[in-house]
């Protein structure tokens, strides 16, 4: 089954750095290991590597616990750009759904 796009990938582009990023800001109350965000976002583990060790980095991403041998990381919700990333992430969502009641009422008005 084909995976719709976000409104967050939608706006900033399909890359796997966006892909990813866009996983963590729609699923951040849980944690997952690199295997499950490549499996998840349809982006290879060779491809999530080198853009999960940058979010660690930049503290996007904190480890929350080792299950076996995977080390499992979750949205690090206490740094600024992710407080701002995640806000806008709702509020780009909130216009989307905005647009389509709009259109839908305006769509509701025209078959009358």
């Amino acid at each position: 089954m084909e995976k719709t796009n976000t409104i967050f990938v939608e706006t900033f582009g399909n890359s796997p750095k966006i892909r990813v990023l866009d996983f963590f800001l729609t699923f951040s109350e849980f944690d997952y290991s690199k295997s499950q965000v490549a499996a998840e976002t349809d982006v290879s583990r060779i491809t999530v590597v080198p853009i999960w060790d940058k979010l660690i980095r930049d503290r996007f991403l904190v480890k929350t616990r080792i299950v076996g041998r995977a080390e499992m990381y979750k949205l690090n919700k206490t740094n600024p750009k992710v407080k701002e990333l995640l806000e806008l992430n709702f509020k780009l969502s909130s216009a989307a759904a905005n647009e389509e009641i709009e259109e839908k009422k305006m769509l509701a008005k025209t078959r009358r």
